[in-house]
């Protein structure tokens, strides 16, 4: 799954990859339902994070 990003993402390829906005993935990300750290004021995204954030949203769908 997204085999063309790099193990880390950056907050614009995780807005291109939910094809969400700047808001949205900010608010994914303080709050914690997306995992990620920081370096500075640079938000660093585990790919594997977002794959389970998407997982986790198809199955509490299905309940």
């Amino acid at each position: 799954m997204f085999e063309e990003y790099d193990e880390i993402i950056t907050v614009d390829e995780l807005m291109e990859i939910l094809m969400i906005g700047k808001n949205t993935a900010y608010q994914l990300l303080n709050s914690g339902e997306i995992n990620s750290f920081k370096i500075g004021r640079v938000h660093k995204i585990p790919k594997i994070a977002v794959e389970e954030y998407i997982l986790n949203q198809f199955k509490n769908r299905k309940k």
